[in-house]
């Protein structure tokens, strides 16, 4: 009796194992999206929350405790009310970047740059955009996988590693939160 539970254990642990294993190298393909889309928002959503996506692309507001991402605007991007003055000329040396006090907005050597909308709404998010679009913008850093590059200091670079599967979880996330209107300005090119 002891020997058929220890191997029924053992068996058990290994069932469990390989199951676990299988899930996850599904995930890692896309096949979790095409097979079961509430994992894939649940896999997008925890990328999103650990990838630093709202440190950039949710607003910050003054809090209690000090500056903090206001989830009320979650992943909206700058806000289209809030004009920025002309840049600050920074001094020579090791500075490389100024930051507004929403964190959405930078200026360097590139110019300035406004974080995205990443809400689904159709006029001024990612809402017209498809898997592919997404996917294609992140592995080839520019806008719709041909257009303007995408700038600092969205780190394509760092999440061009991620799977296709990841990418497709994160797009599958970001199509199901609140839409948000929210026009985000256009770039401004640096001083020549």
């Amino acid at each position: 009796m002891r020997i058929t539970s220890a191997v029924l254990r053992r068996a058990s642990a290994l069932y469990l194992a390989v199951m676990t294993s299988a899930a996850l190298a599904a995930s890692d393909t896309g096949q979790t999206h095409a097979e079961n889309p509430t994992a894939s928002v649940t896999r997008g959503k925890y990328l999103v929350d650990t990838s630093g996506c709202h440190d950039c692309h949710t607003p910050w507001a003054m809090g209690p405790d000090g500056p903090a991402p206001d989830m009320s605007r979650a992943l909206s991007g700058h806000p289209q009310s809030l004009e920025m003055p002309p840049a600050p000329k920074l001094p020579e040396g090791p500075w490389l970047v100024s930051i507004a006090a929403t964190n959405t907005a930078y200026a360097g050597p590139w110019g300035v740059s406004f974080t995205a909308n990443l809400t689904p709404d159709r006029e001024t998010g990612l809402g017209k955009w498809t898997e592919r679009n997404f996917i294609e913008t992140i592995r080839t850093g520019r806008h719709l996988g041909r257009g303007r590059p995408v700038l600092p200091p969205m780190p394509v670079q760092v999440y061009r590693n991620m799977t296709d599967g990841d990418l497709a979880a994160i797009y599958a996330y970001l199509q199901s939160i609140p839409s948000v209107s929210n026009r985000v300005p256009a770039p401004i090119t640096p001083e020549e």
